[in-house]
């Protein structure tokens, strides 16, 4: 077994976000995602088919949700379960240093804790 780190050995600084699958199972799929000042460009929204579970470990970001004003920011330990077809888009993230999320992407409500 080998113990890994999901804080070291980050990706040098580029203009596009890295996101890495962790694991990869039947019905679900973690990916690390390190952003360095990237955000969801205007206009564009994810809406993806299946719920998503983020976690923020280091850095900040704000989320912004269709139908709202201003973006809900999010701080390492913060984290936020968006259901299927929930539209968002990244609004910003931390400049200063890498911004590093984890995303569950799963198929069942279920498997929510």
């Amino acid at each position: 077994m080998e113990i890994r780190n999901l804080l070291t050995d980050l990706p040098p600084e580029t203009a596009e976000e890295v996101f890495t699958d962790l694991v990869i199972g039947e019905n679900f799929r973690l990916v690390k995602i390190v952003s360095n000042g990237q955000t969801t460009p205007d206009g564009e929204w994810y809406d993806q088919g299946e719920y998503e579970w983020v976690i923020l470990l280091c850095g900040e970001a704000g989320l912004l949700f269709e139908g709202d004003t201003e973006p809900q920011t999010l701080k390492p330990g913060d984290f936020v379960h968006i259901p299927p077809h929930k539209k968002h888009r990244v609004a910003r993230t931390d400049t200063e240093q890498p911004t590093v999320w984890l995303a569950l992407h799963h198929a069942d409500e279920s498997q929510r804790s």
